[in-house]
């Protein structure tokens, strides 16, 4: 997967744009990461339903994302209602997705971690009746200094066509 630097413009979703710019006013002046404590997105409640975040935990070469919230819709998105809503938490990416899931996604990970910038990244799925939807993933990095601690993303689902089945 090949990522480009951009403008904000392209974030299509306006929430989104909302977060992203947030980050840009805590990014420091020496361009180093924002602390998360310091990240303050007016209406920040309404947007969690559509919101994970993730501490990041790497051991050698190896870079796993832990999961430290998750939002509802998200929740019912990919279809772990059944889970404990203690267990959602505390678990690896990786393991709660699967692997093949996981593998179309850790690109965009892995890029916000080498960029140590806001990855967005729209994906093309059709729901369960066929309805073209696009995924909109954006991640924003933070840390202390200069290594990535901590990612926030958004996740956006949306279609031209109107009403579509999200799970």
């Amino acid at each position: 997967m090949q990522f480009e630097s951009a403008n904000p413009s392209v974030v299509r979703s306006v929430k989104q744009r909302d977060l992203l710019n947030a980050w840009l006013r805590v990014l420091g002046k020496d361009r180093a990461l924002p602390l998360l404590g310091d990240y303050k997105p007016d209406r920040i409640a309404d947007e969690l339903a559509d919101m994970m975040g993730f501490d990041v935990q790497s051991e050698g070469s190896e870079t796993r994302f832990l999961i430290t919230q998750e939002g509802a819709r998200l929740t019912a998105t990919y279809g772990n209602e059944h889970i404990d809503p203690d267990k959602r938490t505390n678990r690896y990416l990786d393991d709660a997705i699967g692997p093949a899931r996981y593998g179309r996604v850790v690109p965009s990970y892995r890029a916000c971690l080498a960029s140590k910038r806001p990855t967005y990244s729209v994906s093309m799925v059709q729901d369960a009746d066929g309805k073209d939807v696009s995924y909109e993933r954006l991640l924003l990095p933070f840390g202390s200094g200069t290594e990535v601690e901590q990612i926030v993303g958004s996740y956006k689902a949306i279609s031209i066509e109107g009403g579509f089945k999200i799970n």
